[in-house]
């Protein structure tokens, strides 16, 4: 097995002795693209700024591509990422931006113009190379954060709502990024709160919720652990409906509100059960799925949140 990029053993973090994170564990390996989901508020945010360094931890370990995170020293140069929104000097272009901050991290002055030019167009700005930050919408500056994380060539990329206020093609473009990252044997941290994003892109997951881990695996033991999905169903005849149900495997029928039923099966014996209303003289009125498996876990993982 790989050597971890990344590990995180028991770290909190109170404010004010308020708990924000509590006895956090977080692994990740190279290809690993790792989801943290959780509400607004959950610590998500908190958890990258300690792992990138940005704010103390109280208790716990952290190491970063095999190095130890101590308080005040510097991460490897193949860690990149950001939080919260990323922030550049206005007034300077794009391009000026990230050649500046290549310049910080102390890389040759040799070929800077290429390597800036490569993580704009990498990441759809290069027409945008000469326009100050300024102008720039909340989408771009996203982009140009991710661009900016790029220059450092990562090994271990820990992001923060990495397609927040951005449009529908851009964050298809982000999460693409992440997957070649990934695929080129980069480990991949994200934080959102969005299942659907969660879903697409990643290969294990952690969920968050007032700064505890409530689950930590891949989504295919997630999945595992969900409910049936839940529908919504009207039909012709509910009593009959609900006699057949009765006889039908893996399908569970219940009175719910506004002459509907309820229903909670998964997608082979919904089929099933379908059918037989038809066979059995019944029509479905309509049917329209009222929570997917994984949200309704979620939901319950994290107090409705």
């Amino acid at each position: 097995m790989p050597e971890c990029s990344l590990q995180a053993s028991g770290v909190s973090k109170r404010y004010d002795g308020v708990a924000a994170l509590t006895a956090v564990d977080l692994t990740a390996r190279p290809g690993d693209l790792h989801g943290l989901l959780g509400p607004n508020g959950a610590g998500k945010t908190t958890l990258l700024r300690v792992l990138l360094g940005l704010t103390r931890r109280d208790e716990g370990t952290v190491r970063l591509l095999g190095a130890d995170l101590d308080g005040g020293s510097a991460l490897p140069d193949a860690v990149a990422g950001f939080v919260d929104t990323p922030a550049f000097y206005p007034y300077l272009s794009g391009g000026a931006n990230l050649a500046l901050l290549d310049r910080l991290d102390g890389h040759s002055r040799r070929d800077r113009t290429q390597r800036v030019q490569a993580v704009l167009e990498r990441t759809g700005l290069g027409p945008h190379a000469a326009m100050s930050v300024g102008g720039y919408s909340t989408g771009m500056r996203q982009r140009l954060g991710l661009a900016s994380a790029l220059l450092r060539r990562p090994r271990l990329l820990l992001l923060d709502e990495p397609t927040s206020g951005i449009d529908a093609t851009g964050a298809r473009d982000v999460r693409a990024t992440m997957r070649q990252l990934a695929g080129d044997g980069a480990a991949v941290v994200f934080s959102s709160h969005d299942l659907d994003t969660v879903e697409q892109v990643c290969s294990t997951i952690s969920v968050i919720d007032r700064g505890r881990v409530k689950f930590s695996g891949t989504i295919d033991a997630l999945r595992a652990i969900a409910p049936d999905d839940a529908h919504t169903l009207r039909t012709s005849d509910d009593t009959r409906a609900l006699a057949i149900a009765a006889s039908a495997g893996g399908v569970h029928v219940a009175p719910g509100k506004d002459d509907s039923l309820l229903l909670r099966a998964d997608e082979d014996a919904l089929d099933r059960y379908v059918i037989a209303l038809g066979c059995g003289g019944v029509a479905v009125r309509h049917l329209e799925r009222r929570a997917r498996s994984l949200e309704s876990l979620l939901l319950g993982l994290t107090g409705g949140s």
